[in-house]
């Protein structure tokens, strides 16, 4: 093995062991003393906080799925009014953080909102016992709000399985005399359904995950239990404990995933070279299909950005510009520097499982791709509790010496943060670069190397120039992910230190997102850009 090739293995295996150190901190930490605290819990509100984590992952699964599938559907196979505008704008939904959307609905719904007062003008009503009117601070309305930001998920998967399936499978269920609606559930619907269970179990991992919109709605769930037993207890152990009950949970809805598939194989795909125009709706179809998916779209983004617009433009002269400037420049910051990182370690676990000869070069890819399942709060414990680990073992050897102790400049410190964003977002970083490496062929490497070209000038004269598209997609989704996440930067930011997301969360939780709504806006408009590239890069794909 040459000198190259040996610091690329050795780099890579180091890299995706620092990346995975965190999990195995969690389950290490889970095992110390916690016996009461975790027992008090135990006895008490686990089985409601469990309980309602399950709910909420099933409610918002089976609610986007109802909003998914038929709009990917309708979307692939039928023409109707500003479906070509549309089949991209039912994706922005996804740009849209969870508890933006939840304090616009609520503002809308509550007692005291537009949407109540109308309705007792109206019908001259005097008190809330004249009438009954859905409540969102409960946990079916934080189904209802996460499904309107996770059903894109869904939608995008199963748009790209319904436009990849053959044409002759449905045309010949249609000879044989289904219906429409018969085709579809028979052959179009099984067809697609391993799309379907990989969406439905993103949407379920990012509803186990989220701490905004529960939090917002005084919903108890697991995450709102690690953060109180975090803050509330000061117990790490108890709340590691609950933290690795999250990882199983997890473990387990992916691999039952996996494995209710594991002999499904699909063989046919739409080769045909001239794509059948899509079908034209009529009467009374046309017009359900359109209003459901303008609808949806209204519901889950125009709305709720105009409303924050409204805020911004109401507001503006009683928001702060040196705290959205000042806060601004602190989400740009990390998150450029986490995006470097994380091309860093995508090229170096990439470019080695290319270059080696054996099936472990695949590895540290994989195990440095861990961390993107996990939720952004447990993935905050795990980072504490290896650092602070970290941070007493330095002080330790630093006092033996002679020089002092050095304090907690790891877990007290913006590394902190920079460190669970690039564990959690290296996966995306790792994809993107892996996707831009296969369409490499392997005879230019071949070529190059015959040539007399080494490893090192193979990488910088013929791989990186071919990748370089793929390695700026990576550093920027890597860059917008990091601007948005919120679980991990209100746990592990240091004092006086706020990014965009904790900043506009904070207003939210005071019910004062009008005064941050400039910053909820900038938010939105950077969550947009990958979402546009997605549907870009799945158009041409179907081109």
């Amino acid at each position: 093995m040459s000198e190259r090739n040996r610091f690329l293995k050795t780099s890579s295996w180091l890299l995706s062991l620092l990346l995975v150190l965190p999990i195995i901190a969690i389950f290490y930490a889970s095992f110390g003393e916690s016996e009461e605290v975790f027992g008090h819990l135990m006895s008490t509100v686990m089985g409601t906080y469990t309980i309602n984590t399950a709910l909420l992952v099933v409610g918002t699964v089976f609610l986007s799925i109802l909003m998914g599938i038929p709009s990917a559907w309708l979307m692939a196979n039928y023409a109707i009014s500003g479906d070509r505008w549309l089949q991209w704008a039912l994706v922005l939904p996804l740009a849209m953080p969870s508890y933006i959307v939840g304090y616009i609905y609520t503002d809308w719904f509550d007692y005291a909102g537009p949407l109540q007062g109308l309705l007792r003008e109206w019908m001259g009503w005097t008190s809330a016992t004249q009438y009954w009117f859905p409540d969102l601070r409960t946990l079916l309305g934080a189904c209802f709000v996460l499904s309107l930001v996770l059903y894109p998920y869904i939608y995008l998967l199963a748009r790209a399985a319904f436009m990849e399936q053959s044409l002759t499978l449905t045309q010949s269920a249609r000879l044989l005399g289904c219906s429409p609606l018969q085709s579809f559930f028979r052959i179009s619907l099984p067809l697609a359904r391993p799309a379907i269970a990989i969406g439905s179990s993103l949407v379920a991992m990012e509803a186990i995950g989220d701490f905004g919109i529960v939090s917002y709605l005084s919903v108890s769930t697991l995450t709102t239990a690690v953060y109180d037993t975090w803050l509330g207890y000061s117990n790490l152990n108890a709340a590691a404990k609950i933290s690795a009950i999250m990882l199983v949970v997890i473990f387990i809805l992916i691999s039952s995933e996996r494995y209710s598939r594991r002999k499904q194989k699909l063989f046919s795909q739409n080769s045909s070279p001239d794509k059948i125009a899509k079908v034209h709706l009529q009467g009374g179809f046309k017009l359900a299909a359109v209003l459901w998916c303008w609808v949806l779209f209204i519901l889950a983004f125009l709305a709720p950005l105009s409303q924050l617009i409204f805020y911004a433009w109401t507001y503006h002269s009683t928001s702060s510009i040196v705290d959205f400037a000042q806060y601004s420049f602190n989400s740009l910051y990390v998150s450029a520097i986490a995006a470097v990182v994380a091309l860093i370690i995508g090229l170096t676990v990439n470019l080695y499982h290319r270059l080696s000869v054996t099936v472990w070069g695949a590895v540290p890819a994989r195990v440095s791709s861990l961390g993107y399942a996990m939720p952004g709060t447990v993935l905050a414990i795990g980072v504490l509790i290896f650092l602070t680990s970290a941070d007493h073992f330095i002080n330790d050897v630093a006092e033996e010496f002679g020089f002092g102790r050095l304090g907690l400049f790891l877990s007290g410190t913006m590394f902190a943060l920079l460190t669970a964003f690039v564990v959690r977002f290296s996966a995306v970083a790792i994809g993107s670069i892996e996707s831009s490496l296969t369409k490499v062929s392997p005879s230019f490497d071949m070529a190059a190397r015959t040539l007399g070209c080494n490893v090192r000038g193979m990488i910088l004269r013929i791989q990186l120039p071919l990748i370089r598209r793929g390695c700026l997609i990576a550093m920027l989704l890597v860059f917008i992910e990091s601007m948005k996440e919120l679980n991990a930067a209100i746990l592990l930011r240091p004092f006086n230190f706020e990014t965009l997301a904790t900043y506009v969360f904070n207003y939210a939780s005071d019910e004062h997102l009008e005064y941050a709504a400039s910053s909820a806006i900038l938010l939105v408009m950077v969550g947009l850009v990958p979402l546009i590239m997605i549907n870009r890069s799945l158009e041409q794909s179907h081109a």
